[in-house]
């Protein structure tokens, strides 16, 4: 997915108004609980477990709003394939 399209498609939820709509190309830097579990492609039943298992940071409050760090679900992410290359991941799979 292009950086327009992710930028779009994280959007979705909170875009209520033109006003309130981030310029093309800026990504919000905190995300809601639905946003932050399509930005790292899981369901939010599962984006839960992982940040209760530690597999993803846990959230900041701002005010009463509870929302993930953009920046931290990327090196959370990054950090998941535990070091191994792409490559050998799929290796570990061959028949």
């Amino acid at each position: 997915m292009g950086s327009a399209s992710r930028d779009n498609f994280l959007l979705m939820e909170t875009s209520r108004t033109p006003r309130e709509t981030l310029p093309p190309g800026l990504a919000p830097r905190g995300l809601s609980r639905v946003q932050a579990a399509r930005y790292v492609g899981v369901s939010p039943g599962t984006f839960d477990r992982m940040t209760r298992d530690g597999l993803m940071p846990k959230p900041i409050r701002i005010y009463g709003r509870t929302v993930w760090d953009r920046q931290r679900l990327d090196v959370a992410f990054g950090e998941l394939s535990g070091g191994a290359s792409g490559a050998d991941q799929w290796d570990r799979l061959a028949l």
